[in-house]
């Protein structure tokens, strides 16, 4: 029982901001091996790659154009849903991908092995 709470908690660790993801990446590497904290790490380092892209592109169409500021903030609004369905899934100690973008990240960060 202690395993798998533990295993949980870095699952959840791993969402919460980048230093949140690098403790448990830490952890990870130090002890709590498991298929489902490398899957949420994985999942987690694609959605952080996904936010920093998506923010970078939507913030210059913004500069460029105020009108998009909606666009920038629906992009956003359905970021934190991706986000929240990930705790969500490492909370409840599932690997269920992310809608639309988690089976692209599945087996994709060969140094978390």
């Amino acid at each position: 029982m202690q395993s798998l709470v533990n295993k949980k908690t870095v699952s959840v660790i791993s969402y919460l901001t980048i230093i949140g993801w690098f403790i448990a990446y830490v952890k990870y590497k130090n002890g709590v091996k498991s298929s489902l904290t490398k899957f949420h790490l994985e999942q987690s380092f694609g959605l952080c790659l996904i936010v920093i892209s998506s923010n970078i592109i939507t913030g210059l169409t913004v500069l460029i154009d105020p009108v998009f500021f909606l666009l920038w903030f629906s992009v956003n609004i359905a970021l934190i849903i991706l986000w929240i369905a990930g705790i969500i899934s490492a909370y409840y100690g599932v690997r269920l991908p992310l809608p639309l973008i988690g089976s692209l990240f599945e087996n994709r960060f060969r140094f978390l092995e």
